[in-house]
């Protein structure tokens, strides 16, 4: 009978292991397949040697630790009833009988749990094996920043593992030896066996040890990323005051392990151990915790910027070296340059691509004309440069991609086996619109057709922004591929992707994996099915770079070949570089050291390494040998997209508005500091930054950059702006344009204020409002031409109910001057005298390549030029009036365009003549 409920007892415990450990085991294995479909399994092997080696290590280190010091505590008497004191007299306790099962036990749950712990560190030990020299030592100590990056974490990591596992076994055996009676707490006395008081007496010096250990070794250096001054690092306070008194209490430490010590062999402990914490903790609490305050009060604070000036100067150094804004070039306008007509003809490529579509309009737009069926969504908008047709356009595209939630019907079939992709893009100029206020698009429909140069060969989106769910292919189920009319058109996956799901084995695994039964039994299935999972752009790079911290915006790109491919900035990043000024997350380095691309269709991760000096890239490249390549083996197509990241460009800009002032007596008063403006929005304040095409003052050609302009902090007008540029060999250079601090040039909230106080502006917004449409403010953009600025804003007007912004009107402000116009070519005509441009005037309403009605531009004889646009303007305001049935104004205008046109007519006679 009792070998009988033992088989059972077995058989149920062996049951019990497999469902709770079978889901680890299904993970762990489809993660391997994964990893080797990717090419990236030097990564998951790695990775799972380190952890595995560290479960072995910590745990087994912690489980003898722990059994060595619970043999030595149950070596001895054999335990009886435990006394306790009450009042004058003592209680007994009946121990229980199962007390010393568990002292056998304990040591396994500690170990398991102790080499978890110590597995998550394989990041740590990997960089601590592979470390790369910085080159930089820190102004203290004079060690390389390397070993505050790559050392001290392990050292850290290493002895609070250790000072861990000396607590535990304190907290294990004092009460192990209370239960034996070895230590006996009687009403006036702590009584110690001489035995039990040595054991004791060890870990408490053990203790005093690693704690001296820890002041010296970690303590000291983390002096470095001290706030007590007005500075991140080590401040006068921190150097004068707390660095001896960190000294002063390792020495204490190691004294108080002697003593203690000297206690357990003296069978005093408890006399020894009182005196050594007393001393210990008192001296402590006196050096490190009052002495160091009162010497910020009453030394630092009443000179503090005499006391903090050198700390000041590492503080600056570093964090501008920290962030790689110390290389910024700045160069100096005059600010009082006038704008002519002649500006901006020799800047006609900055001024053809003034982006007239904000991204959350044309994301409205593109979602009412372009999603098409219900179950495609556009995530969102990136701005990107092509040359089309041989000129250089910026653009705005949005892949189309598929989202399961919004299937008519959410089945296993539906959402796993046929729907599976997305299918192309939208993609249109920023400054172009057709009559009807809509943007011009350049790539459209299902499947996407071309008007221009650009060609998309493979549209499909196997792996996108939006796709998450995991779908199988080569199914008996046809793939659902785009609608065509009233029919479907259907096509099977021909690429790579996927890990092969063929076998029992393999269907359980991923069945248990995604908790899918339906994997199991599906018949649908074949020897060549194949299943995609981690489809999420950035979830897809985290977990084949798990070293890396990533963008929060990828993009797309049309390659060469028509294939859609998307592009990813990755980031090394680290907490631990001295002195340098840290984010709220902790993060003070961070450098754009990986381009990640991945194939839209297949899947397929490259990381391309885009900072080759970085020490971080460096460690993590020796670490995991094969899966990051050079830059230059980027095809060249696509190094033509590569743009300056925004989580890093954003978190630069913002510390350049105080880092810009290198000098300490400045950063102490904060005379100059700067601010960027923000632009309101629905969802709240976004700061004012822009993807523009432009010539750059001084520069040959236009270009692609990132710009965000600076005002004085708590001030209006502008002080300067910064740009990322983007293109060929200037990529990552980081270039701001200053501006006399005497001279006041309107910043972008005194002209939106200008803009809001125009009467004509505000008549017209009015008008609109009181018709039940709804008006939206595009982004102010501001438009550095020469060394002055225009400013320009598009106005949209949404119907009441509908949710298609149409394009209506384009402010633009220079200087004093504030005009609203149609197009913009007219507003630059009202405030210049003609055509800025180089185009077809936009009063030839033409249709384009799309089908839709277009807008362009061509140099004409100047007095020409502005009758023409005038013509325009009266044309387009008697359509928009007949619209709105407003047959009075309608007259007006048509009235106004006969004049204009007989004018027209005289000036050709005069010139025939």
């Amino acid at each position: 009978m009792s070998r009988t409920r033992l088989s059972i007892g077995m058989l149920i415990a062996a049951i019990g292991a497999f469902v709770l450990f079978f889901p680890v085991l299904a993970e762990l294995l489809t993660d391997w397949w994964w990893y080797r479909e990717v090419g990236f399994d030097v990564v998951f092997r790695r990775q799972l040697a380190i952890r595995f080696l560290l479960f072995v290590l910590g745990g087994g280190v912690a489980a003898a630790t722990i059994w060595a010091n619970l043999r030595v505590g149950r070596r001895g008497r054999v335990p009886g009833p435990l006394i306790v004191p009450f009042g004058e007299s003592t209680a007994r306790i009946e121990l229980p009988a199962g007390l010393p099962r568990l002292a056998r036990i304990l040591p396994i749950v500690v170990g398991v749990l102790a080499g978890l712990i110590a597995s998550t560190s394989w990041a740590i030990v990997l960089q601590l094996w592979y470390g790369t020299p910085f080159g930089v030592a820190d102004p203290v100590f004079s060690r390389d920043v390397g070993y505050y990056v790559f050392t001290l974490p392990a050292a850290t990591a290493l002895l609070g593992f250790l000072s861990g596992l000396v607590t535990i076994s304190l907290l294990l055996t004092v009460p192990l030896y209370v239960f034996r009676g070895r230590i006996a707490v009687l009403p006036r006395e702590l009584r110690i066996d001489r035995t039990a008081g040595l054991h004791v007496a060890s870990l408490l010096a053990i203790a005093f040890v690693l704690t001296a250990m820890r002041l010296w070794a970690v303590d000291l250096p983390n002096l470095l990323y001290s706030t007590t001054g007005p500075l991140v690092g080590a401040s006068y306070t921190d150097l004068h005051a707390t660095r001896p008194a960190i000294h002063l209490s390792a020495v204490l430490a190691l004294a108080a392990a002697a003593v203690v010590f000297m206690g357990g062999i003296r069978n005093s402990l408890p006399r020894y151990a009182m005196a050594a914490l007393v001393g210990y903790f008192g001296m402590a609490f006196v050096a490190r915790g009052l002495l160091p305050p009162l010497v910020q009060k009453f030394v630092v604070t009443p000179t503090e910027l005499t006391r903090e000036m050198p700390y000041l100067r590492h503080h600056i150094a570093a964090t501008r070296k920290a962030w790689a804004i110390d290389s910024v070039e700045t160069r100096e306008l005059t600010g009082e340059a006038t704008l002519t007509l002649a500006d901006l003809k020799a800047n006609s490529a900055t001024i053809e691509n003034v982006r007239l579509w904000d991204r959350d309009p044309l994301l409205q737009t593109f979602g009412q004309l372009q999603e098409i069926r219900t179950y495609y969504d556009f995530v969102s908008v990136d701005d990107d440069r092509y040359m089309i047709d041989g000129t250089y356009r910026q653009v705005l595209l949005s892949p189309r991609e598929l989202n399961p939630a919004s299937l008519p019907t959410r089945t296993f079939i539906n959402e796993h086996l046929t729907f599976t992709h997305g299918m192309g893009l939208t993609l249109g100029p920023v400054n172009q619109v057709t009559a009807e206020g809509l943007p011009v698009l350049f790539v459209k429909d299902l499947p996407p057709t071309s008007s221009v140069s650009l060609t998309v060969t493979r549209p499909q989106i196997y792996f996108g922004e939006l796709s998450n769910e995991w779908v199988i292919v080569g199914t008996k189920q046809r793939e659902f591929d785009h609608p065509s009319g009233d029919d479907n058109v259907y096509e099977a996956y021909a690429g790579t992707a996927g890990v092969p799901i063929a076998g029992l084995w393999r269907r359980a695994l991923f069945a248990s994996r995604f908790g899918a039964t339906n994997i199991l039994f599906s018949q649908d299935l074949t020897s060549q099915s194949r299943v995609l999972f981690y489809r999420n752009i950035r979830g897809r790079a985290e977990k084949a770079l798990p070293m890396l911290r990533f963008d929060r915006d990828p993009f797309l790109v049309i390659a060469a070949d028509g294939k859609l491919v998307w592009m990813l900035d990755g980031y090394t990043t680290t907490r631990r570089y001295p002195y340098a000024q840290r984010m709220d997350d902790g993060t003070n380095y961070m450098r754009n050291s990986v381009k990640v691309v991945v194939d839209a269709y297949d899947g397929s991760i490259k990381a391309y390494v885009s900072a080759p000096t970085d020490p971080l890239i460096r460690t993590w490249a020796r670490a995991f040998p094969g899966i990051f390549v050079a830059l230059d083996q980027m095809p060249a197509d696509l190094r033509a997209h590569l743009r300056y990241p925004d989580d890093l460009y954003r978190t630069q800009a913002a510390l350049y508005t105080t880092y810009h002032m290198d000098a300490p007596e400045d950063f102490y008063h904060r005379e100059d500091q700067w601010q960027i403006p923000v632009t309101e929005k629905a969802d709240g304040s976004v700061p004012f930054m822009r993807h523009l095409v432009m010539r750059l003052p001084d520069e040959k050609a236009a270009e692609f950059i990132y710009m965000v302009p600076f005002t004085p902090r708590g001030k209006d007008n502008l002080a300067a702006w910064m740009v990322a540029r983007n293109d060929g060999a200037a990529y990552g250079k980081l270039l701001v344009y200053s501006l006399p601090r005497q001279s006041l040039v309107f910043g972008p909230k005194q002209i939106a204020n200008r803009i809001n106080q125009n009467t004509e502006i505000s008549r017209q917004v009015s008008l609109w409002d009181q018709r039940g449409s709804t008006v939206l403010r595009g982004d102010l953009l501001v438009i550095p031409i020469e060394e002055s600025l225009l400013y320009v804003q598009p106005l949209y007007l949404q119907a009441e109910g509908g949710r298609i912004p149409e394009l209506k009107r384009v402010v633009v402000a220079y200087q004093n001057q504030v005009v609203m116009e149609q197009t913009l070519e007219g507003a630059l005509a009202s405030l210049f005298g003609a055509s800025a441009t180089t185009r077809t005037p936009e009063s030839a309403i033409a249709t384009d390549t799309t089908g839709s009605a277009g807008r362009g531009s061509v140099a004409v004889d100047a007095e020409l030029q502005a009758m023409l646009d005038e013509a325009r303007r009266h044309y387009q305001n008697a359509v928009e009036a007949q619209r709105e049935g407003d047959w009075a104004r309608y007259g007006a205008e048509i009235k106004a365009l006969g004049q204009v046109l007989d004018r027209i007519g005289a000036g050709s006679a005069r010139s025939a003549r």
